[in-house]
């Protein structure tokens, strides 16, 4: 019985220490999702300066520009590029 009530209580610290990690599901899906832009548009400006875009800028540009089209429902799309020209298209 002993056995069985530490067990049960062992389990319920367990789960309920799992479930926090010290930040809120909102800050964790805004920074997850900030990660997938940065990341997303690096790739393509890397596609786009590989098919003959030669300028930086112009490849950042059209890079975000393809990203807030295709996850327009995101809300890091509508966000300004801060590393371009911080205004939003």
């Amino acid at each position: 019985m002993k056995f069985r009530c530490i067990f049960v209580l062992l389990a319920a610290l367990a789960l309920s220490a799992g479930c926090h990690h010290g930040k809120p599901q909102a800050g964790v899906a805004a920074e997850t999702e900030e990660t997938l832009r940065q990341r997303w548009v690096a790739k393509r400006m890397g596609e786009l300066q590989a098919s003959g875009v030669t300028d930086p800028r112009e490849a950042r540009r059209q890079a975000v520009e393809e990203f807030r089209q295709k996850y327009k429902y995101a809300p890091s799309a509508s966000a300004p590029d801060l590393v371009g020209d911080g205004q939003m298209r």
